[in-house]
């Protein structure tokens, strides 16, 4: 299967607590394929170990899990992340190392990100992002 699209963290947090328009949005969209970022996995365990069902939480993430295929951070993952990291520093420009990391990954793989949180990424060269929220 191909896949076309990196599902950023507020995705799946949006999906994990039933917001219609996430869901509705990547239903239609997993025939495409969706991909999930290990780094955004590490983001996601970190919410499951701290809220208040750990348990319930750790099932739905479970869930989730069954419609993506996971992207590590590999060789290339790295290079990118460094030519990117130090063309944004140049042009005095931060982006935190997890969204550059999940960014690069998006861009390697040639996935659209979807991401409510625009501002965290726009300013990452060639990357295509769709979002249903503004934020």
């Amino acid at each position: 299967m191909t896949t076309a699209y990196l599902v950023d963290t507020d995705w799946v947090i949006h999906w994990l607590h039933d917001h219609e328009p996430i869901q509705r949005r990547l239903e239609e969209l997993r025939i495409r394929g969706l991909a999930l970022s290990a780094v955004s996995l590490a983001e996601l365990w970190e919410g499951v170990h701290y809220s208040r069902n750990p348990q319930e939480s750790e099932r739905g993430l479970h869930d989730f899990m069954q419609l993506v295929s996971l992207l590590g951070v590999d060789e290339e993952t790295c290079r990118l992340f460094g030519k990117e990291r130090g063309r944004l520093r140049a042009e005095g420009k931060r982006i935190g190392d997890f969204d550059l990391l999940i960014g690069v990954t998006a861009r390697q793989h040639d996935l659209t990100l979807l991401t409510n949180n625009r501002r965290h990424f726009e300013n990452i060269e060639d990357l295509r992002i769709e979002s249903l929220l503004s934020q």
